[in-house]
């Protein structure tokens, strides 16, 4: 790898998160009281990115925005995070939003996105930001944009030698072509049920998936399984990286894109996998303490005496 490579780029989404907090989801027609509501940034790649800035990691995000408010709220938030934004403007089309409930009882999550000027994010997009992806040492991409935008994202890293990572997240189906591109897949425990075709509950269930997942291509699995940690596995090792009890859980809305993030910068500096995936738990488990995505994406000073305390 050329020595000149540094930090991460993200290829992803951003959008305005619309948090609602109650005891429960309504049924259709119902209309319930809830107990809160906040408005904040979102996306998944926004969030990895904010994750992986304030993990210390040099970040450059690629994405769309509309020409209105949102839009120009998520611009300032990537000035005070340090990121240094890849943003195409687009007129007449929004900026994406996010309903998103929290039970505020044990901070549980449902989420409606809709990417909106995001979700326009076309190949032609990618290939104009050929230069910010082959200039870093990692490159992490989700699937809240397009498929094909993700694939060229993925092509052009793994044809300069940088680290490409997959979060697969919503889950979607995916061609075989895109499995072989990918050093590293991160999906939850139900996106890697949605890509093996089983169940994914415990551990072996995860080991089971990260075998298939391996036949297919991929160098790597890390498989979050929320309280329990994240699996990683591969051909050589199969190794549970424990989650870290950083305080009581507020909320989990944050915690895959911090796990993300968080993986990515470790890995930009240099880190091996498996002490990249425990800083990524690292993140996460600060995340969960804290309400919003964004919002509750730690320090690398707050991660770094988390893991001096294990």
């Amino acid at each position: 790898m050329s020595a000149d490579r540094e930090g991460v780029t993200i290829l992803g989404i951003y959008v305005a998160d619309l948090t609602f907090r109650a005891s429960r989801i309504p049924s259709i027609g119902e209309t319930i009281l809830g107990s809160g509501f906040a408005m904040g940034p979102g996306g998944k790649g926004s969030n990895q990115a904010v994750a992986a800035a304030r993990a210390g990691a040099k970040t450059r995000f690629i994405a769309r925005l509309g020409r209105d408010p949102f839009g120009e709220n998520a611009l300032a938030m990537y000035r005070e995070a340090g990121i240094i934004p890849h943003i195409m403007i687009s007129d007449g089309v929004p900026t994406g939003a996010a309903f998103i409930y929290v039970n505020d009882k044990t901070g549980d999550n449902a989420i409606i996105v809709v990417p909106g000027a995001a979700g326009t994010i076309s190949v032609a997009d990618v290939e104009a930001e050929r230069d910010a992806i082959t200039s870093a040492r990692v490159f992490i991409t989700q699937l809240e944009q397009s498929i094909p935008a993700a694939r060229r994202g993925l092509e052009i890293a793994r044809g300069a030698g940088v680290i490409t990572v997959l979060n697969p997240a919503p889950a979607a189906p995916l061609d075989a072509d895109i499995f072989p591109l990918l050093d590293y897949i991160t999906p939850n425990e139900s996106e890697a049920a949605a890509l093996v075709g089983f169940a994914v509950e415990s551990v072996d269930d995860a080991r089971r998936a990260g075998d298939a997942l391996l036949a297919r291509g991929v160098g790597a699995a890390l498989i979050t399984l929320g309280e329990k940690g994240a699996l990683f596995h591969n051909h050589t090792r199969s190794e549970l990286v424990p989650a870290f009890q950083a305080g009581p859980v507020v909320e989990t809305t944050g915690a895959g894109d911090a796990f993300n993030g968080g993986f990515a910068a470790a890995l930009s500096r240099g880190h091996e996998p498996m002490a990249a995936a425990r800083f990524g738990c690292a993140v996460a488990g600060l995340s969960v303490t804290r309400a919003g995505a964004a919002a509750s994406m730690p320090t690398l000073a707050d991660v770094e005496a988390l893991l001096a305390k294990h």
